[in-house]
């Protein structure tokens, strides 16, 4: 009300009523339209796409097939970088023909080994200047057998690397699955550490659905405080 209010100040009394009617039938519209709620996926390609700038360096913490290694090397455009990880030949070498396909393999670099070796394999100079991390963790889509997947303990030193890597004003995105083997504990030891980052470090989210038959895949999102640098070593 009290919007309608100024917005309609100075107005004669018939004016005001006319107004009102208006805005509480636009009101009574929106409640009429389907609210697309986005997916974990698709909010954290919303967050990051919103941190990342033409020219910012990035990286793909668990390269998969390549969807978001794509998507990153799209959002940082012809003068940034992407850094990617996998243990996987297989999802390395998916991620290097889906890229060439799109002229963009020129802007990424991926690496065959493990995320918690993130903070060595990247160069000095991008290290503290990160902008994103994106982690997708469970285990390889596609795959005909998911034997091979992520694991608390090597995810953990990821993410303190991430956060480390990251710039102020620089974001962290890692979806879970916790209805997977193994999942449930990956995923209670990820939302156990970005709960426990200092707040002076760090902010911390989650979302995910609520009223589903099983564990649903929820989103874990961590935003580096500005002015936090990276630590002098």
């Amino acid at each position: 009300m009290k919007v309608v209010r100024k917005a309609v100040r100075g107005l004669g009394a018939r004016r005001t009523r006319r107004a009102n009617f208006q805005c509480f039938s636009f009101v009574h519209q929106m409640a009429d339209t389907p609210v697309s709620v986005p997916s974990v996926l698709e909010l954290a390609r919303t967050i990051v796409a919103q941190a990342v700038r033409q020219g910012d360096t990035v990286v793909d913490a668990t390269v998969g097939n390549g969807h978001d290694t794509l998507f990153l090397a799209e959002c940082v455009g012809p003068s940034g970088q992407v850094y990617g990880f996998d243990v996987q030949e297989a999802a390395i070498a998916a991620t290097q023909l889906r890229l060439r396909e799109r002229a963009l393999a020129e802007r990424v670099h991926l690496h065959h080994g493990g995320h918690e070796r993130m903070r060595d394999a990247l160069p000095p100079d991008v290290q503290g200047r990160i902008r994103a991390v994106m982690f997708n963790l469970g285990y390889l889509p596609g795959a005909p057998e998911k034997t091979v997947m992520t694991r608390p303990e090597t995810t953990l030193a990821a993410l303190d690397a991430a956060l480390d890597l990251l710039t102020p004003g620089g974001v962290i995105t890692a979806v879970v699955y916790p209805a997977h083997e193994g999942g449930r504990e990956e995923a209670e030891a990820v939302d156990q550490w970005a709960a426990t980052r200092p707040r002076d470090r760090c902010r911390a989210y989650t979302y995910a659905p609520l009223n589903t038959l099983r564990p649903a895949p929820r989103l874990v999102i961590l935003e580096k405080v500005a002015g936090h640098q990276l630590p002098v070593r």
